[in-house]
């Protein structure tokens, strides 16, 4: 109970940073002005997710404050960005907030895509019929937590690979699904498949945690892009955009490892996107020099893809949080919600009974 009015109290302080935002911060000139104005909110979403203790509260604040609502109001100081765009305060509050983003029709100018390559992208292959399934994986992969001991490592490894793709996947569409219902707006898909990848390019930027490659493409790859050009030429500035635009998703990710552990970083998550940043400005390079002309089929290149992504995940980005008993603790915390969701149906039906019984008395 201590720790959801812990999440109440957090709600209700970004509630009141973002009204500030939109009342205040809005109305003076952009720039840098605007963005010493913002500096007492950035400290304060720095400070705000240290005061929970379970891991899914703090890691997933962390990931909507720290890391996505401060980039928001980074690019919201110079007029960029979702915030930029919203026509109302509620409008801007939620989307600051919250790991979504509104369709623009017509949308906003923004840079070359910073992972993908001159091909559009695909179309979404989200069905509908896919979430119920997916939450059922997601509870037989939580369950099977329970036999870890007679489970072989590598299994368990699979299990872990499947709980966060499954997990992040569901936590965002649950948000999806309330934010499209209850504001009646159309919301950008947040992940787009990503077993299906054929490319690294395809998996960081067309299809894994697309609302994060939104929100790097101009804080990151735009500058360093456009900073590029005129040194190395547009053909492969790219290059050291895509590095860079990894380098500091791995730094945010360690930001949100240590609100996890709470231990000091051992900067193997920010090897893993370092490794994967190097290798996808490898595969752009390579692509521009072949020209299109050679290609492996997806039925090679995609198992290939999801191949490497698992088995450096399993080698750099695992072991921080089951060094730190992060998986243990996400395993406890899923355990004592789901007793007390079943407690909680069993006395709304005893409730429900009896007062039928005395209804029929």
């Amino acid at each position: 109970m201590t720790e959801i009015n812990g999440l109440i109290k957090i709600w209700m302080s970004s509630i009141g940073a973002m009204c500030y935002s939109y009342f205040i911060a809005r109305h003076i000139p952009r720039g840098l002005p605007r963005l010493l104005s913002l500096l007492p909110i950035f400290s304060l979403f720095i400070i705000l997710p240290l005061n929970l203790q379970t891991a899914h509260f703090s890691g997933t604040i962390a990931f909507y404050l720290v890391w996505l609502a401060n980039f928001k109001l980074l690019l919201f100081s110079f007029d960029q960005g979702p915030l930029s765009y919203t026509n109302s305060p509620v409008q801007f509050i939620y989307t600051a907030l919250l790991p979504i983003k509104i369709k623009q029709d017509p949308p906003p100018k923004s840079p070359p895509n910073p992972k993908i390559n001159k091909n559009p992208p695909p179309k979404s292959s989200s069905n509908p019929l896919l979430l119920p399934v997916k939450v059922l994986l997601f509870a037989i992969v939580i369950y099977s937590y329970k036999y870890m001991q007679i489970l072989h490592p590598y299994l368990i490894w699979v299990l872990h690979c499947c709980n966060i793709y499954l997990s992040l996947e569901l936590i965002l569409a649950m948000i999806a699904l309330l934010a499209r219902a209850i504001l009646g707006l159309e919301l950008e898909p947040q992940f787009n498949e990503p077993y299906l990848a054929t490319s690294l390019q395809d998996f960081w930027g067309r299809r894994w945690n697309l609302v994060v490659s939104s929100i790097l493409r101009p804080t990151v790859y735009k500058p360093i892009w456009s900073i590029s050009m005129g040194l190395v030429g547009r053909t492969w500035a790219p290059l050291p955009a895509i590095v860079a635009s990894f380098l500091v998703s791995g730094l945010m990710h360690e930001v949100i490892f240590f609100y996890l552990t709470r231990a000091r970083p051992t900067w193997e998550v920010m090897w893993f996107f370092v490794l994967h940043g190097v290798c996808t400005a490898a595969e752009v390079a390579v692509k521009k020099a072949v020209g299109g002309r050679w290609r492996l089929h997806r039925v090679v290149s995609g198992p290939l893809t999801v191949g490497f992504v698992a088995v450096t995940g399993v080698w750099l980005f695992f072991p921080q949080l089951t060094r730190n008993g992060i998986d243990q603790r996400s395993i406890e915390e899923f355990s004592n919600l789901v007793d007390f969701a079943r407690v909680s149906l069993q006395k709304t039906i005893s409730l429900g009974s009896g007062q039928s019984l005395s209804f029929q008395k």
